[in-house]
């Protein structure tokens, strides 16, 4: 039972310590990836949801971590057609200007290099093609896994907005509890409340 002063008739009883807020662990990153976009856009997210309590943040970090998967498996998708298409540009040109051209300019374009792809989309356009046909043709060529990246994408989106859809109604039934809790405390204090002394009625 709580103590209290005779004095002040407060109540004596020491406060709880203070507990250390939780930290949640650091994010995984792949090779590459950008790790100050990632701590920027969850101080977004965190600023737009405004977590309330410990199981608030965790869902906002698992949130944030499924937007980041879908950001990672665009860039993955973009970087597996990117890669494919050297083949398929060495494929399309040899019957043009020979194997040997073709296979060192699908070898450029591998390698990233800036005036060998500049010049890959030259030879293209002599023969009124564009990068856009070896791009469709790479895509053709890997749908399969395409299309298990996109799969996976859809179910992180998905995954996210049921974290969210669960938030509101975590939020509802604190709500809720909050005010159930107002109205007793209310209610209490309006029955302590000591009503006023009836007078005695005087004979006529």
């Amino acid at each position: 039972m709580a103590k209290s002063s005779l004095v002040t008739g407060k109540n004596l009883t020491p406060k709880p310590e203070a507990v250390e807020p939780t930290k949640l662990p650091p994010p995984v990153f792949l090779e590459g990836e950008d790790d100050q976009l990632y701590e920027r856009l969850f101080a977004q997210v965190k600023t737009a949801v405004a977590p309330r309590d410990i199981i608030e943040e965790f869902w906002v970090r698992d949130v944030m971590d499924l937007q980041w998967d879908v950001i990672r498996f665009r860039r993955l998708k973009a970087c597996l057609l990117n890669a494919h298409a050297a083949p398929k540009i060495t494929e399309i040109l040899s019957p043009l200007i020979g194997d040997d051209e073709a296979d060192r300019l699908g070898g450029l374009w591998r390698n990233g290099d800036r005036d060998g792809i500049e010049t890959v989309k030259q030879e293209l356009e002599k023969w009124n093609l564009s990068i856009e046909n070896v791009m469709a043709e790479t895509l053709v060529l890997k749908l399969d896994e395409v299309e298990r990246i996109d799969h996976i994408i859809s179910r992180a989106e998905a995954r996210r907005v049921s974290i969210l859809r669960e938030m509101d109604r975590h939020r509802t039934a604190l709500a809720t509890s909050l005010r159930q809790a107002t109205q007793a405390i209310e209610d209490a204090e309006f029955s302590e409340v000591p009503g006023q002394p009836q007078q005695p009625s005087t004979a006529a």
